[in-house]
């Protein structure tokens, strides 16, 4: 009795350490890590730097739509390239959303990315992996701070209209309320909501997208609305699509000027602005404005946190050979 007692204790602790074994690799085997490509594409950053340092020579402004790329593509259905895929008979994509269309760019950037890793590590690099060493480079190379980007992302073989078109990706007219709600959805705290808006200290908006602010809010330096509706008419269509800079201090360089902005009611969106209003946030603002290394290290985990929102890894989704196409 007591054999059989031990033989079978001994069969149980094996299975159930069995199952342990299986569900912990499983797990195991889905988190990102910063050397995945250390083997099989030790030349993946050397390359995307290169094409994202030129293409930021071109144009300043690329730098910052490669970061917003990345970002509008975590907030619908994780970090996994969905933005980049064109419509097809069986989906209707993301691009033409209405927090994208018009809006979000870089695609011929991510393409000449995806072309040239494509020579030296063919079908091993996924375009969600190369968004988010892009989006990195784009700060680095404007000044921001560097850090090790956590890869291992797959590539989805669909994408969704419907989800990018949700609420999701918070508009610029939202609310305190909404930013943190939205933001808290996919796991990021309103430190990390603040520290990430740092991101508008780069890049450029339309007209349609501030217009309302600078004619209608009252928490806004009255110089600054001015000068930002001789670009702007109050009478829309007209001048929809004419651009002003997100950051008006030092509009092609990461820093954290933006901040210093916003204590001046200078933040060109009305959702810049709610960030410095009389509400919860405003002492992270003040911090941010004063202390550039606080902001820089709480920018670096938001991005990383950013960047850990529902990856596919493992055997899930593909590796894309090209990025606006599904294999």
């Amino acid at each position: 009795m007591e054999a059989s007692f031990s033989s079978s204790l001994k069969i149980n602790v094996i299975v159930t350490l069995a199952i342990v074994l299986v569900v912990f690799t499983g797990t195991s085997s889905a988190k990102l890590s910063t050397d995945f490509y250390s083997k099989s594409c030790p030349k993946v950053f050397s390359t995307i730097k290169s094409v994202v340092h030129s293409a930021i020579v071109k144009e300043r402004r690329i730098g910052a739509s490669l970061l917003r790329l990345f970002f509008h593509d975590c907030f619908v259905n994780g970090c996994d390239g969905s933005i980049l895929l064109d419509d097809t008979s069986s989906f209707t994509g993301e691009k033409t959303a209405r927090p994208n269309n018009n809006s979000v760019r870089g695609f011929g950037v991510v393409d000449k990315i995806k072309a040239e890793v494509e020579e030296v590590c063919p079908g091993v690099v996924s375009c969600a992996d190369i968004l988010a060493i892009a989006s990195r480079d784009s700060v680095v190379i404007l000044g921001g701070p560097d850090w090790d980007v956590k890869l291992g992302r797959r590539d989805s073989k669909t994408a969704s209209l419907a989800a990018a078109n949700s609420g999701v990706i918070p508009p610029p007219t939202s609310t305190l309320s909404n930013l943190i709600n939205r933001f808290q959805a996919q796991g990021l705290s309103a430190m990390d909501m603040v520290a990430l808006s740092g991101a508008h200290t780069i890049g450029k908006a339309r007209c349609t997208s501030f217009r309302d602010r600078i004619y209608e809010e009252t928490n806004i330096d009255s110089s600054f609305a001015k000068s930002r509706q001789r670009n702007c008419p109050r009478k829309a269509p007209s001048g929809d699509n004419n651009l002003a800079n997100l950051d008006v201090s030092t509009p092609n360089k990461f820093d954290n000027f933006y901040y210093k902005n916003l204590l001046n009611q200078e933040g060109l969106l009305h959702s810049d602005q709610i960030l410095f209003n009389g509400g919860s946030t405003d002492s992270l603002v003040k911090k941010y404005s004063s202390k550039p290394n606080i902001f820089n290290s709480d920018f670096v985990k938001a991005m990383i946190k950013m960047g850990d929102i529902d990856p596919l890894t493992g055997s899930n989704g593909e590796i894309r050979k090209h990025c606006a196409k599904v294999n």
